[in-house]
């Protein structure tokens, strides 16, 4: 369980919620997606919707998508 945040290499919008969780000291599991919309099934499954990033906390019951609002769930709640 715990938080996992489902990213894209090379994706700048994932680097910058990656960069924040790892500045705020949670830690993670990252699932890498397919750069194929239409391959990314575990991030359809998780949140549905194919975009990344989407970050899912578990112990919360929080899934959310954008990174904006992924970087201040991060800095308001778990760090």
């Amino acid at each position: 369980m715990g938080v996992t945040l489902y990213e894209l290499d090379g994706c700048p919008y994932c680097e910058r919620v990656a960069d924040a969780l790892d500045e705020h000291g949670v830690d993670y599991e990252s699932v890498w997606v397919d750069a194929l919309h239409s391959d990314r099934d575990a991030v359809k499954r998780a949140s549905g919707q194919r975009a990344v990033p989407v970050l899912v906390d578990d112990d919360r019951g929080v899934t959310m998508a954008e990174s904006e609002n992924i970087v201040a769930y991060v800095e308001r709640t778990l760090a």
